[in-house]
Formats: C-alpha cells, sequence, structure tokens
C-alpha cells in the first residue's frame, strides 16, 4: 500500500481563528489528518488524487498551521480491501499518532476503519462511502457521516422516476454494503409507491462485462433500470446499456451519479437522468470560485466526494480551533453542538448518531443542446430538506449510541 507524507503551508484569506485554549493543547504542537480512499481502482475519478488536492486547499486556506502547530496530511490507497484500511489506520493512529481520518470511497472500508478510530478514539469523518449502516447498526461515538447517505441519493432519484411513471424496476447492484443500501432504500420508496420491484441482480466490485445482466434487466419486463453503483461501475454499466439496446425499452436511473461519471460518458446518452447530491461545482457563485481553482490544480472539476473533502477538512479544522484542543472527544463534541454551513453544507445538523443531515439536491442531466460547454452538465430540479432526505432518526434504530 502507498502512503505519502504532505507538509503544507500558505496564506489566504481563509485562516482558520487562532486557538480557543491556546497552542499546548494540540498533542505534540501537530495537527495529524489522514486520508484514505481509492486512490487507483474503479473509484479514483470520483475521489482519490483529486481529494488529496482538495484537502490540500484547505490546508493551505488555514496557514499550514493553528497558532504555530504545524498541519500534517498523510494519505493512502486501501485499493478497495477493508483488511488493507484497518490495517492502515491502526498503523497511522499507533505510529503516526494521527489526529483524524477523513475517509474515502468504499462503504466496507468505512466501515473497518471507523471499528479502529472508535477504538483509539480517534474522529473518522466519511465523505465518500454512502452505506447507511456507517451511523446505524455499526455507528460509534466517533464517526461523522459527513457528505450524504445512499437514503438521501436513492431516496431523491427513485422519487423523481415514481413521479414521472416509472413504476416497475429492474436493480443492477454492487455486490457490498454501498450497492446493497442504494438498493433497498430505492426498492423501499418504489413499493411505498405502489410500484414493483420486478427482479435484481448482484455484481462484483469492478466488473468489465455488463452483457449478461443486461440481458437478465431486459428479460424482467421493467421499464427502469436502476443502477446501484458507482464510479467506472456505474460507466460500465451505462455503456453496456446503450450497446445491447437496453435504453431501447428501459430508463436508466442512477442512483450515485458522479460528474466524472458524465464526462467520460458524454451527455447524448445521460441526458434526462436524475442524480441526488449534496453539491455541484456551478451551485452558487463561492462554488464555482472555489472549483475553478481546483481545477487549475488538479485538471478537471471537483466531484461531491471532493468538494465533500475540502468541506470536512475545513469544518475540522474550525472544531479544532475553537476546542482549542485536537482531542478526540472534544472535536466530536464541538461537531455534535454546532450547526455547520458553507458553500457546500446548507442547514448542517449532526445527529446522536453521527449522521450529518443537511439538504440535499436533485439535479437533471442536461441536453446537449443546453449544455453551455465543458462540465456544464446539471441543472438543479429541486431542493430535498434534509430531514426528508436522510429520513427520521427512527430509521437508525440499530445504532444503540
Amino acid at each position: 500500500m502507498k502512503s505519502t507524507t504532505v507538509l503544507l503551508a500558505g496564506c489566504c484569506a481563509l485562516a482558520v481563528a487562532p486557538l480557543a485554549q491556546g497552542a499546548d493543547a494540540i498533542s505534540d504542537k501537530e495537527i495529524r489528518i489522514g486520508f484514505i480512499t481509492d486512490m487507483s481502482g474503479v473509484y479514483a475519478d470520483t475521489d482519490g488524487p483529486g481529494g488529496t488536492v482538495a484537502i490540500q486547499m484547505a490546508i493551505d486556506e488555514a496557514g499550514g498551521a493553528i497558532n504555530g502547530n504545524k498541519i500534517t496530511l498523510v494519505t493512502a490507497d486501501h485499493q478497495n480491501r477493508a483488511d488493507l484500511a484497518a490495517s492502515k489506520a491502526r498503523a497511522w493512529i499507533d505510529q503516526n499518532k494521527i489526529d483524524v481520518i477523513i475517509g474515502g470511497t468504499n462503504s466496507a472500508t468505512t466501515l473497518a476503519i471507523a471499528t479502529v478510530a472508535a477504538e483509539k478514539h480517534v474522529p473518522l469523518i466519511s465523505v465518500g462511502a454512502g452505506a447507511t449502516a456507517i451511523t446505524n447498526e455499526y455507528c460509534t461515538p466517533y464517526t461523522v457521516h459527513y457528505a450524504y447517505n445512499t437514503r438521501a441519493t436513492a431516496y431523491g432519484v427513485a422519487s423523481a422516476v415514481l413521479k414521472q411513471g416509472g413504476k416497475d424496476w429492474f436493480f443492477i447492484t454492487a455486490d457490498y454494503a454501498f450497492g446493497h443500501a442504494l438498493q433497498q432504500t430505492a426498492s423501499e420508496v418504489v413499493s411505498q409507491s405502489g410500484g414493483k420491484v420486478m427482479g435484481s441482480v448482484k455484481v462484483p466490485l469492478s466488473t468489465a462485462d455488463f452483457s449478461s445482466y443486461m440481458l437478465q434487466a431486459q428479460s424482467s419486463g421493467a421499464k427502469i433500470l436502476g443502477l446501484a453503483n458507482s464510479g467506472n461501475d456505474f460507466i460500465s454499466a451505462v455503456k453496456a446499456a446503450n450497446d445491447f439496446g437496453v435504453t431501447e425499452s428501459m430508463r436508466l436511473a442512477g442512483l450515485q451519479v458522479y460528474i466524472s461519471d458524465i464526462h467520460a460518458l458524454g451527455l447524448e446518452p445521460t441526458q434526462g437522468m436524475y442524480r441526488t447530491a449534496p453539491w455541484y461545482w456551478d451551485q452558487d457563485e463561492d462554488s464555482r470560485t472555489w472549483s475553478q481553482a481546483f481545477m487549475k490544480k488538479h485538471g478537471a472539476m471537483p466531484t461531491f466526494n471532493q468538494g465533500g473533502d475540502y468541506s470536512a477538512v475545513k469544518t475540522y479544522l474550525k472544531a479544532v480551533s475553537a476546542s482549542g484542543t485536537d482531542d478526540g472527544k472534544s472535536v466530536m463534541d464541538w461537531f455534535r453542538s454546532n450547526p455547520i454551513s458553507d458553500f457546500y453544507i446548507k442547514n448542517g445538523k449532526m445527529r446522536a448518531n453521527g449522521l450529518l443531515v443537511h439538504d440535499m439536491f436533485l439535479y437533471e442531466v442536461k441536453k446537449p443542446s443546453e449544455s453551455k460547454g465543458e462540465w456544464d452538465y446539471f441543472k438543479v430540479s429541486a431542493t430535498i430538506p434534509g430531514e426528508q432526505a436522510y429520513g427520521p432518526e427512527s430509521e437508525a434504530s440499530s445504532c444503540k449510541l
């Protein structure tokens, strides 16, 4: 597993405020951030090296230090393996004295890291992983589920498609916690709205050939093909659906769609597709300003994972500054006690189980004729208030915190 250490310094207008309780409260006079995600596999474009760039930007904006306590970033590629993710997290905490872990893509790896982080009393801020289990049956006092969960993303898309008459569904689902959770939420919405799930098939991560799965979808008689996957798996599925003529009789419903996916596929095969997400680079003027700076560094507009990495680290550094310490419990107390709002998070409030509830947005992929140029891919169809998107707290009844 590749691990990298980066020391960052700089100065700009968005500096973090001075520590409330003085520099002595910072362990070893250094704030250490660990970022672990898929750097080279199926989800790399949705987070990966771009997530590192985003976090670097947040640290640069803090001046590389808080009251003389330098901010150190270490990164690692978990290769979508839960065992590697857990062992790296343990080594980081025991040997590198990491103060916080920013969790990237893949729910299985995030769940593995969460167990280690809770044991060591180190905050885990999960940005790129979506499974609801992170703050339900596997909740911990040290986990923040920051950007989204599968309940929020699947709910918005399924509801929109059902309102347009899409009642009969077939699912192609990534075969691990993330995909299962996407399908479960969408299936519940379909059933509650009088629709019917005609069938489903589970597909291993990083599958290259979707042909047999498309044949199963076509033979189901369903009118909606729900894609409960993400990243390169989603891209491969959409290509196969078009190649095998599935789109002639079925409408595609992507339950987790990134701007990098649309960029790879183009607007022609994806136009009219819905997605639910917390953020889009062209959302408002502050988002555009930051995203254009990101693009200069990374060469692509940010996904909502990458925007979330930036926001999460900015918020963490704010918590450290306000608390006067990088002690894990104190930082988590701050997260539970304070509303969170910036250009990325709107009306954010963390529940007792660690789920950060905030507004989500339903987007529609533009027609080619509507796009003004490269990266102009989405238009906002609706704002979904946080409580509606994430559902009532009773849905997390398996969390015993």
